[in-house]
Formats: structure tokens, C-alpha cells, sequence
């Protein structure tokens, strides 16, 4: 069994007029990390489950992949 530390995670992105959301997703296990950063306020984190049509579902409503450096940078605090 992969440790988690040994993922390689999937970063998807969807910009809407109000926010952006930014997903992290652990293939292995189909965990999921979501930030929702609003154009005004603070960003929201939220960890949620998920099962082997995460990617399905992703693209059936418009998140594209992207790189994960600005999902860390959120993540970290630093933006």
C-alpha cells in the first residue's frame, strides 16, 4: 500500500465569477482537498471523500488540470 507521504496528487482548478476552486486529489485513496479562495475574503479549506469517478466528475464541470504550485501556496498560507 502507497504511503501518503509516495502520492503523487492530481491538481485541478475552476475560476467562476465569484471564486476560484482549487482541488487536490489523492488517486490511491480518492481523497480530496478543496480551497475555495473568493475574490473577496478568506479561503475556505475543505477535505472530502470521493470514489473512482473523481476524474469523470471533475471534467463534467469544467475543472481543468493545473499545476499545483498555487494550490500549495494557498495551502501553506502564503497567498
Amino acid at each position: 500500500m502507497a504511503k501518503e507521504s509516495n502520492i503523487v496528487h492530481e491538481y485541478f482548478r475552476k475560476e467562476f465569477e465569484e471564486a476560484t476552486i482549487l482541488v487536490r486529489v489523492n488517486p490511491i485513496h480518492y481523497k480530496i482537498t478543496e480551497i475555495t479562495v473568493p475574490k473577496e475574503g478568506d479561503p475556505e479549506l475543505r477535505n472530502l471523500e470521493a470514489d473512482e469517478e473523481i476524474f469523470e466528475d471533475l471534467k463534467a464541470d469544467g475543472f481543468v488540470s493545473c499545476n499545483p504550485l498555487e494550490f500549495n501556496l494557498y495551502l501553506s498560507g502564503l497567498l
